[in-house]
């Protein structure tokens, strides 16, 4: 999903709202394929309708949805969920098994793999967030770690 939201175009940070309200059902879905390779069985159909992306372009909001079928997926970003609509049974690349459904809020860590079996249909709200290369998220730890007095003897 993290490829689709590259793909808009960028913007200028004046040209966006300070607040980007808008309700779900009313987002255009465009076709959003699956990788052919990625298909385990059936045919699933998925479409994607963005809401946001950060002037960083660092993190995204979207809601996706797919039909039956099984799949796997590649988490290229940190990806938060919340199941708005039907279910989805998922194994983590460790064999941990989930059944999320409507309401359940599930977070995929990014560059890790999950298969995911929709039986029926699923909708979701994605919160999309790129992580920090190594080196940079190192020294944002280390940030953190000095604002909370952990290295106060420093």
């Amino acid at each position: 999903m993290a490829g689709v939201m590259l793909a808009a175009p960028r913007r200028k940070k004046d040209e966006l709202p300070p607040v980007v309200a808008a309700h779900g059902d009313n987002l255009a879905l465009k076709a959003a394929p699956i990788n052919p390779d990625w298909i385990i069985r059936g045919t699933p159909l998925a479409r994607i309708g963005q809401h946001s992306t950060s002037t960083d372009e660092a993190s995204s909001t979207a809601v996706w949805d797919c039909t039956a079928g099984e799949f796997r997926w590649f988490f290229g970003w940190d990806e938060t969920v919340v199941i708005q609509e039907g279910e989805v049974h998922v194994t983590g690349e460790d064999g941990s098994q989930r059944l999320l459904q409507a309401g359940d809020i599930a977070y995929f860590r990014g560059g890790t793999w999950a298969t995911w079996r929709v039986d029926v249909y699923v909708r979701k709200v994605a919160f999309l967030r790129k992580p920090f290369p190594g080196p940079l998220a190192t020294l944002y730890r280390l940030r953190n770690a000095l604002r909370q007095g952990k290295f106060s003897a420093l």
